[in-house]
């Protein structure tokens, strides 16, 4: 493991008084806000309270208007039209959910997902032919289709009106679909890009819903629709790790309430089938770490078709089926890349000294397509630098990629697209083919474009400390506090505190499958000890005792319930074996 630079972040005395004295919050809630971005009252207002009615008129998202009335005349007008998704699941939850919007409209709908490893992403050439002749009329993308510049030509030429709504990067050439539904487009000044594939579908289902209903305010049956619709939206905008700002928080917040209330059918067989249904508080981290890789093990190891289907489903026998077997098809996945990783760990490891590699290209005829960008994401948190995992079982082969913060990927992948068949993606994920033969070359090409730009020789990550607190403020009313934070996830992060002078109590151990995971107790300066995990640290008990009983942490306080009682544990960050640690 890499060990990681902690920097303190400083704070703003000044500005946290103002925002808490006008809103009437606790001093440090004021400027935990003021490390993610708060600068104002009213911008701390709008974060903590995340109202529905700050979500932002659908006609200002580029493209929506036009989009809506070309649906609604397609409708009326009795042609078939289908929503064509991604596979991932902003694209099944946004597929859904457009879907189950024509539906309720009264439109011959139907939709579309692409096979992971017979179609690959995004539009392709056959599957429009295939619907051209099964009658489709129009094809609506959701989550893919704004570098889809051939494949929107094939559409027009095959009489098909095609209606591109995405929130990936776009290129310089845009396709020429008939509209282009996206919150980036140039001269856009849509005041919120960073919606997911879920969230666009989501304004345009709002903008049909008006359209349907001829007024700004939509029926009571397409009003009862939006909000049921919002858990999807959630779903897809943490699954995606788009920034939990602005309208995202808002989608999440009101999502996560919805899915403890009012789940639909087939959600609500989700989280029995993931053991959350007696869960009092759901948060991001049950969608991110529990109901999100159920979903994508549909598409990663089968058809994502099953993960829309139980989405959308009114009959609970139905819904119940589909949601075991995505849980079995998710405990295979884990298997899987439980495998891959370790192979590709010991591969990595083997080269010794990797101050040469400014980044990692591997390869393997053995390794699942479906599961090496989970992969990636495991290695890039090892070894604090970007991370290109490639399947060979094919020619073409298929590659998935992570990044690290600063390092643009897809145009990292741009820049060496001479050796690439096609690629697609955003700064921090991407998806890449390259013919076998190619992958040397790209490679060399590949870390040289990455040295130029991360000139350090031996990479870290950063961890962002927000503030050091002495134990003894480590309360249920610190965490009550902390609660208004939520949700918590891309660009609003767990706030991180430091606790300096510890001293072990007791002896740390290894526990959880393999040892994968210490558990020990600290205390400061006499206090009460507390207690203290380290999720994925296992490996690094002989560090921690190292520092001869006095050791550092970099930890989030979290409310741990057991046989009735409820007590204050330490979800630990990160630590160093020393009373006073080594900071930025």
């Amino acid at each position: 493991m890499v060990p990681k630079r902690w920097r303190l972040l400083t704070p703003s005395p000044e500005l946290a008084r103002t925002i808490a004295e006008s809103l009437s919050i606790p001093l440090v809630l004021a400027q935990l806000m003021v490390h993610r971005g708060v600068r104002t009252p009213e911008s701390a207002r709008q974060f903590l309270t995340c109202a529905l009615s700050d979500l932002h008129d659908p006609a200002t998202l580029p493209g929506v208007p036009e989009a809506a009335r070309r649906l609604h005349a397609a409708v009326l007008a009795g042609r078939r039209v289908c929503v064509y998704g991604d596979y991932d699941v902003d694209g099944i939850t946004g597929t859904t959910l457009l879907w189950r919007c024509l539906r309720l409209a009264g439109g011959d709908a139907d939709y579309y997902v692409p096979e992971r490893f017979e179609e690959g992403y995004g539009l392709n050439f056959g599957a429009l032919r295939k619907l051209k002749e099964r009658g489709i009329d129009t094809v609506v993308t959701v989550d893919c289709g704004i570098t889809s510049v051939a494949e929107a030509q094939a559409a027009r030429e095959l009489g098909l009106e095609l209606i591109i709504t995405d929130h990936h990067e776009p290129r310089s050439e845009l396709p020429a679909a008939d509209v282009l539904v996206h919150p980036r487009l140039p001269d856009s000044g849509y005041p919120f890009p960073q919606l997911c594939g879920a969230g666009v579908a989501f304004k345009l289902a709002w903008a049909l819903g008006q359209e349907f209903s001829q007024a700004r305010k939509v029926s009571a049956a397409f009003r009862t629709f939006l909000l049921e619709s919002v858990a999807l939206v959630a779903l897809g905008t943490v699954a995606d790790v788009v920034p939990l700002w602005g309208e995202n928080r808002i989608f999440v917040h009101h999502g996560l309430k919805s899915l403890a209330t009012g789940p639909s059918i087939g959600l609500k067989a989700l989280l029995e089938a993931a053991e959350l249904s007696a869960q009092k508080d759901l948060d991001s981290e049950h969608i991110g770490f529990t109901l999100a890789p159920r979903l994508n093990a549909a598409g990663r190891l089968g058809s994502a078709r099953l993960a829309i289907e139980l989405l959308a489903t009114q009959t609970p026998q139905r819904a119940d089926d589909l949601a075991r077997y995505l849980n079995a098809q998710n405990e295979q996945r884990q298997k899987v890349e439980r495998q891959i990783f370790h192979a590709a760990k010991e591969r990595v490891e083997a080269q010794g000294d990797l101050d040469d590699w400014p980044a990692l290209v591997l390869e393997d005829a053995d390794w699942h397509a479906g599961v090496i960008g989970i992969v990636a994401s495991r290695l890039v948190e090892r070894f604090a630098r970007p991370v290109l995992m490639i399947s060979t079982k094919d020619d073409p082969a298929q590659g998935s990629g992570r990044s690290v913060e600063g390092f643009p990927l897809h145009e990292a992948l741009a820049a060496c697209g001479q050796h690439l068949l096609s690629h697609g993606g955003h700064a921090m994920a991407a998806g890449f083919k390259v013919p076998t033969a190619a992958i040397p070359e790209f490679r060399a090409a590949f870390c040289a474009w990455t040295r130029e730009r991360l000139p350090e020789r031996r990479p870290r990550h950063t961890l962002r400390i927000d503030a050091e607190v002495p134990l003894a403020a480590v309360t249920s009313g610190l965490l009550k506090g902390l609660a208004m934070l939520q949700p918590y996830g891309a660009g609003n992060a767990r706030p991180h505190f430091l606790a300096t002078g510890l001293e072990l109590v007791g002896e740390p151990l290894p526990c959880g499958q393999s040892q994968r995971h210490l558990r020990f107790r600290v205390r400061q300066e006499g206090g009460p000890p507390f207690r203290a995990i380290a999720f994925g640290m296992g490996d690094r008990l002989a560090e921690l005792q190292s520092g001869g009983g006095a050791c550092s942490l970099v930890f989030t306080p979290k409310h741990n319930e057991w046989n009735g009682f409820t007590s204050i544990d330490l979800q630990v960050q990160d630590f160093q074996p020393r009373a006073r640690p080594e900071l930025e």
